[in-house]
């Protein structure tokens, strides 16, 4: 871990120097190349340049609430091309996971989604079976019916084995119920990610994490297993498929609990923190343990040919 950050804003030598030694840079993309609908000034041109000097691009993102296909579909609205195998996020993340690596009984493999439709694509790509998440049905008020069917029994699905909690934009208390029911009766406690803030239009907003937060006060405690950023479950999963050396990959990120920390556990050959999202100034790393390996004002200050 270093201990300094070396400031690459205004240091064209350095920029080209901290270039060189990478292959592969992972991006996040909320508070690092766009912040809500606002993208940030030379992110495109930013990226244009890496690729035009042989570098591997790949979007890393905590945001559960598109899958792989929408980032592509943002990317690209944005004026940034982009190709579906070129974004990893949290969603695809977690469906993999279970699909692939979570021992299942074989009559307990529906998974019941605290979410948004992000994540039910990337269970659907899986062939994972879920129910919640969008289910209009469920957008509603408790009722005393309820409170007896869910305690019952009766109101749930017999086959639930996981509860997938990412961000959900529509959480209500029924929601909160059922998950915590299924929890009680066994259920494998997952999340998509546990940030607990989202950036967006310049300020910060609750993120997956405040989703989950309740069903571990609930549960006494137990937290879920998290499949986004900084789980190394995640960074094994993106090494897998793009086949990178870690020593030649860098981490792009403006968070430092999650993208800088991503980075380092996962030794990786650098960090790169970018002060346009949750972090804003270098003070904020110093006398910590996660340290990035450099830093920027913007992503645009990389543009130095």
């Amino acid at each position: 871990m270093p201990s300094q950050s070396q400031c690459l804003s205004g240091n064209p030598d350095g920029v080209r120097n901290f270039i060189d030694r990478f292959d592969v840079f992972l991006f996040d993309c909320d508070g690092v190349l766009w912040s809500g609908d606002h993208l940030f000034e030379g992110t495109v041109e930013t990226l244009e340049m890496l690729r035009s000097k042989g570098k591997q691009v790949v979007f890393v993102t905590n945001n559960s609430t598109k899958s792989r296909a929408d980032y592509k579909a943002k990317l690209e609205s944005m004026g940034i091309p982009a190709l579906v195998d070129e974004v990893f996020g949290s969603s695809y993340s977690a469906a993999i996971y279970i699909s692939r690596i979570l021992s299942l009984p074989r009559d307990h493999r529906t998974v019941f989604v605290l979410g948004e439709s992000g994540i039910e694509t990337e269970l659907d790509s899986e062939g994972v079976p879920h129910i919640g998440g969008t289910d209009p049905d469920l957008n509603r008020a408790i009722t005393p019916a309820d409170y007896v069917s869910i305690a019952s029994g009766e109101a749930l699905d017999p086959t639930v084995g996981v509860v997938l909690a990412g961000l959900d934009f529509h959480v209500n208390y029924l929601k909160l119920a059922l998950a915590h029911t299924y929890l009680r009766r066994g259920a494998v406690f997952l999340a998509t990610n546990v940030d607990t803030t989202l950036p967006s239009a310049g300020a910060l907003f609750p993120g997956a994490g405040s989703i989950s937060a309740p069903l571990v006060a609930m549960m006494g405690g137990e937290k879920p297993v998290a499949l986004g950023k900084p789980s190394q479950a995640m960074m094994d999963a993106i090494e897998g498929k793009f086949r990178f050396d870690r020593i030649r990959t860098c981490m792009v990120g403006d968070r430092l609990n999650t993208d800088i920390k991503f980075g380092i556990e996962g030794r990786l050959g650098g960090t790169l923190c970018v002060l346009t999202g949750v972090t804003k100034s270098k003070e904020e790393w110093e006398g910590t343990e996660v340290v990035p390996a450099a830093w920027v004002e913007k992503l645009g200050d990389l543009r130095v040919g």
